[in-house]
Formats: structure tokens, sequence, C-alpha cells
């Protein structure tokens, strides 16, 4: 439940499914049910996103031009792209909303995943944009964030920015990479902690895949006295 954001449920069915074990569910609530119904739907929305931008880093012009030039510029190869399902934002307010809505996911739920942002007003725009992107997984493969890297120069811009906190992905429960980690973690018996994606990805193209990162919260060092 812990690693992988489950409900006690949702980890008695995995864990059934994972040791084909058989088991008998008493009828549940419509409450529940829905509960159950707009997770799973988050989860499904999460992944069309993370299609949608891999889909745009290798069909689009902007995409290869900007997005796929700065993965190149870092030595990231085609099997580092897919193992990590790197994707990029086209930069236009609602680009990926409207793409969205199109194939029939509705806006209140792109707000609750994070990647479409409501205003006061009524209105709202895309959260990424124009940026590259990094999925972030759950121990189980499952996407549930994003973090995205802008590669201009835009004044009050952050360098980084990633999803907010949803009812399937909180921050402080989450390391970067751990999903593509976890083999090795087990073989050696250790880990690496560093800060950022592109640390993690060059790791892994260097060998060294026991590492994990930090989900958007910078390292500090400290001093012992």
């Amino acid at each position: 439940m812990e690693h992988e954001g489950m409900t006690y449920v949702e980890a008695i069915r995995h864990l059934a499914k994972k040791y084909g074990v058989q088991i008998q569910e008493d009828q549940v609530s419509e409450e529940f049910r829905a509960e159950q119904s707009e997770r799973e739907g988050l989860y499904i929305l999460m992944n069309f996103a993370k299609e949608y931008y891999r889909n745009v880093l290798s069909t689009t012009e902007e995409g290869r031009g900007i997005g796929l030039s700065y993965f190149r510029e870092r030595g990231f190869n085609d099997r580092t792209l897919e193992k990590f399902e790197l994707g990029y934002a086209l930069n236009g307010w609602e680009k990926f909303s409207d793409e969205a809505i199109k194939k029939g996911y509705n806006k209140e739920l792109l707000v609750k995943t994070g990647l479409v942002v409501k205003k006061d007003d009524g209105s709202s725009y895309d959260r990424f944009r124009g940026r590259v992107i990094f999925p972030v997984h759950n121990i189980s493969g499952k996407i549930i964030a994003f973090g995205a890297r802008m590669l201009g120069k835009e004044p009050n811009q952050p360098k980084y920015i990633n999803s907010p906190e949803t009812e399937i992905y909180h921050k402080g429960q989450v390391l970067y990479g751990l999903y593509q980690a976890k083999n090795a973690i087990r073989q050696h018996d250790n880990c690496f902690l560093v800060e950022g994606y592109t640390d993690i990805i060059s790791m892994h193209q260097a060998d060294v895949e026991n590492v994990v990162a930090s989900s958007g919260t910078p390292l500090r060092r400290t001093r012992s006295s």
C-alpha cells in the first residue's frame, strides 16, 4: 500500500493476481465502487498522457527539433528513451488538453491529475508546455506523475516543474527511478541516491542501475560538527 499508493483492497487484489490466488469479494457500496473507478481513471489518463508526450517527441517537428535534440545532446540513446518513456510537451496553452478531450477524457479528471490547471475564472491551461517530459512511475510501473524541464529561457519560469500531489501521487513517498532500479537494488543490496532525473538516466547508460532520485526535492549538504 505504501510503496504503490494503493488502497487496502487494491493491494489485496494486486497480490492475489500476482500469486494466482482466487479471492471472493463481498458486495461493495456504490460510493466505494465510484472511488475505485475514479482512481483507475486517473491511472488510465496518466498513461494516455505518457503515450501522448512520447508520440510528440518522436513524430512532430517541434518534438524532434527541440526535445529529441536535447536528449541527444545529453547522450541518451533510443534504448534509454524507451526505458524511461521520455517525451515532450508542445508549446501551446491547450495542445494536450484539446487532444485528451477529443479522445473522450473529461476536463474534471484532467484537473484532478494535475495535467491541467484550472483558473479562478473557470478557464484552464496545460501544466506542461514546451518542455521535455520525465514520467514518474510507481514501483509496479504505473505512471503517477510527471517532471518537466524547460529548455529555453523565460522570465519568472522555473527550470523544472512537477505534477502536484494527487490521489495517486504523494511526492514524499516516491523515489524517481525506483521502478527501473528495483531489480538492480535487490541484486547489489544497496542503492545510490542522486538529485535529478538526468543524473539517474546518465548512470543507467553507464550501467549503474541501482540508483534513485528524490522526487522533485533538491538534496542539501549538511556539515556535522
